[in-house]
């Protein structure tokens, strides 16, 4: 078959940078200090044994990260990343991961290294089978498995393009068999320019056969962790390379065939035997070093280059018999993963060839990434570029051990600085980042259908949940959150099934509302749009009010809805109960946006000081919001008779705002436990009358602290169908209250989280 022909076919053109990826990523577990650590794989991440993220290799201390298969370059790494940050800080404090491929320095006795302690008996017992054939110490090495699979639409269409074979699936193994051979021939290249495993730390050889250090790769070499000599199998057909297999395992040389450790496999089902029914689906590439200086080991050049690389492994022709082809290859892998890094590779003319005919490729094709391909080129000509070279340059300077141990602090502060974020999903909404946050880490598996929108598809076996917004389920019913963002609707509601609410009016043009003044000048009363979140356009007025003040409330209302409330004020304090399934689980004391004078600053200076705090942030970002200095402040100010440069006395508290939503930079106090149990079942009650499983509702009590007796000790001001989860989880005062545990605990009851 002429593939090169073919990829150019017009038909199979659009298709050419289809593809998708998996990653799996090893890392050593190790103290802040870059000590191998002696506790076990973190307990609170749930049950290893079926987790499909977060598992442990063949050590206790060695942690296998694990990504969903995704169709995108920058999916798949931010699947990693988020991946990566759940499993560092599910780690103890004291922990972090080991950025090098090479382990840090091992235990004087073998024994010490811990097999890790898995569920089944089978699994530890094969573990143990390769501590005895290969040693325990080979085993400490970390990479990246690397899952790669040509676009189905791709693959079809070449099918299509070609006469020689009438089944997909036969087409299918023939075309992922002579990848095999190509990447084996070639896989050089990706040693040359990622090697990154140069130097071994102490005790990782125990004998006198070792390399000659530094080296691009001891991982890629026969030093690393690969099968005895005598373990041959044939690349020339699937049926060949089976037929090895089992002979292998038959003679004693492999106890089954995933000991068989190959750069490359070939993936589709369970067993090699299966692949004869489904055809090769994808392949698995094993000779990735980790690469230190990216916090998750890889980065996406490196990705988008491998992808390059994987086309021109399916364009290029072979140019000897399989087994000649393939044994080629390993000759020149083992000599390029063995040269000094800051020299040229003795393969320098074939470098050249081939990144001549990938830049062909990309032009004949009309590909993008030829500027990529342009700028690892220049590294066989500068050796001082590649990976193993630069570690080599800062080791030279301080040592391995103190790079990876500073890298891997430096990693390890970022994935702490910001513990409200997942990385890798920071531009979704902070309640649906920790709901990812929570679910990975338990083990259920997630899949982000729409970032924008918040929409979550969650799996757990055969039980599947969607969610929005990081609280709206399958568990309420269409009409609740329609009934909640309605605040007049919620009002009668509430007050037909009996509670407390203000009374006021609803008017559908600022027109009207203005006529209104008369009726609300002399009152305490609140202004606000009808249907709005997060505390916008809201003012409140607490005494005589002037018919400019009256409004410019108006008018910040009307700019948030087309219909805006005018209800009575009533006075005490606001509470937010976050209710789940009948049971209020958070109990929340918001202070509208307020400064502490101390006689010398202004109000604005004050003000940015205050929002210097980490935890402040803009547009939701942050589980607290940075104070604003609009006019809705202005307003509250001048009714205190002062501007934003007055100078407030010391301890004097001076109130930016009337509402108290975190959302305008209030402050959360979590007082749940403080709460008099009769104004928890009070608002378990008033959700329940809104047929709602979860909402935060709003009470306005005097007193928390003493039972509710009559309505005169309470007021219902709001009920919301998507509460901010993030401000009880990360509170400005009092316990944390990890809500989205709460929201998958109630959608899957069947899992202990």
């Amino acid at each position: 078959m002429n593939i090169k022909k073919m990829m150019a076919q017009e038909k199979v053109q659009p298709f050419l940078l289809q593809a998708r990826y998996g990653i799996e990523k090893e890392s050593q577990r190790v103290t802040l200090a870059g000590d191998l650590v002696h506790t076990d794989h973190p307990q609170n991440v749930g049950d290893r044994s079926f987790h499909p993220y977060i598992q442990t290799d063949f050590a206790e201390t060695q942690l296998e990260l694990i990504t969903p298969v995704t169709e995108s370059v920058d999916e798949v790494l931010a699947y990693l990343e988020a991946v990566h940050d759940v499993a560092q800080r599910s780690m103890n404090e004291d922990e972090m991961m080991w950025p090098f491929s090479m382990p840090p320095a091992l235990p004087e006795k073998e024994e010490d290294i811990q097999i890790a302690k898995l569920e089944r008996h089978a699994d530890v017992l094969y573990r143990r089978y390769l501590a005895r054939e290969y040693g325990k110490r080979k085993q400490m090495v970390s990479g990246i498995h690397f899952n790669f699979e040509y676009g189905l639409d791709l693959v079809h269409q070449l099918f299509l393009a070609q006469a020689e074979e009438t089944s997909l699936e036969t087409f299918k193994t023939r075309l992922y068999m002579k990848i095999a051979r190509n990447f084996l021939r070639y896989r050089w290249l990706l040693t040359y320019l990622f090697g990154a495993s140069p130097l071994s730390e102490e005790r990782y050889f125990d004998e006198e056969d070792r390399p000659k250090e530094p080296v691009r790769s001891i991982r890629t070499s026969h030093y690393g962790y690969v099968n005895k000599p005598d373990v041959q199998v044939s690349y020339e057909s699937l049926t060949r390379y089976s037929e090895d297999l089992a002979e292998n395992v038959a003679q004693g040389r492999l106890s089954e065939e995933k000991e068989f450790y190959a750069p490359i496999r070939m993936r589709g089902g369970k067993k090699v035997a299966d692949l004869f029914h489904t055809g090769i689906r994808y392949v698995e590439l094993r000779n990735i070093d980790l690469n230190p200086f990216d916090r998750v080991g890889i980065d996406a050049d490196e990705i988008e280059f491998i992808h390059l690389f994987m086309l021109y492994l399916l364009w290029t022709e072979e140019k000897l018999s399989a087994d000649e082809w393939v044994a080629e290859g390993n000759r020149i892998s083992d000599a390029v993963s063995l040269e000094h890094p800051a020299e040229p590779t003795a393969y320098l003319a074939e470098g050249q060839e081939i990144f001549a005919e990938m830049l062909e490729m990309i032009d004949e094709l009309d590909l993008a990434g030829k500027e990529l391909v342009k700028s690892y080129q220049a590294w066989l000509e500068h050796p001082e570029e590649t990976l193993a070279a630069k570690i080599l340059a800062l080791d030279e300077a301080e040592g391995q051990a103190v790079v990876a141990t500073k890298l891997g602090r430096k990693f390890y502060d970022q994935a702490h600085a910001h513990p409200y974020q997942l990385a890798g999903f920071q531009e979704m909404e902070l309640s649906t980042q920790n709901l990812l946050f929570d679910a990975i880490q338990k083990g259920i598996e997630t899949e982000v259908l729409d970032r924008q929108d918040q929409f979550v598809k969650l799996q757990h076996g055969a039980h599947q949940e969607l969610v929005k917004n990081g609280n709206m389920t399958s568990k309420d019913t269409y009409i609740a959150p329609l009934l909640m963002a309605n605040k007049t609707v919620t009002k009668t509601v509430l007050a037909r099934a009996g509670f407390r609410v203000p009374e006021g009016e609803t008017f559908g043009s600022i027109e009207t509302a203005k006529k209104a003044y008369p009726r609300f000048a002399q009152k305490a009363f609140v202004i606000k749009p009808k249907s709005t979140n997060f505390g916008l356009g809201i003012t409140i007025f607490k005494g005589t009010t002037s018919i400019n003040d009256f409004n410019a409330g108006l008018t910040l209302a009307f700019g948030e809805d087309s219909e805006v409330i005018i209800e009575e004020f009533m006075p005490g304090t606001e509470y937010r109960f976050f209710v789940i399934d009948q049971k209020v689980q958070a109990v929340l004391l918001r202070i509208p946006a307020n400064v502490i004078g101390d006689g010398q600053r202004t109000i604005e200076s004050l003000v940015a000081e205050k929002n210097a705090d980490p935890l402040r942030g803009n547009n939701h970002r942050s589980p607290l919001e940075k104070i604003q200095l609009g006019e809705i402040e202005k307003l509250m100010l001048k009714g205190q008779g002062l501007q934003i440069d007055s100078v407030p006395e010391k301890g004097q508290q001076v109130f930016l705002r009337e509402n108290s939503n975190v959302s305008t930079g209030g402050d959360s106090i979590d007082v749940t436990d403080e709460t008099h149990e009769s104004y928890k079942q009070l608002a378990i009650d008033a959700v329940a009358s809104l047929g709602a499983a979860i909402s935060g509702i709003d009470l306005i009590i005097p007193d928390i602290h003493k039972p509710y007796e009559t309505k005169a000790d309470y007021g219902i001001i709001e009920a919301n169908f998507n509460p901010m989860m993030h401000m009880h989880i990360y509170p400005y005062a009092g316990k944390s209250r990890r809500l989205t545990l709460d929201v998958l605990r109630f959608l899957y009851p069947e899992m202990t989280i």
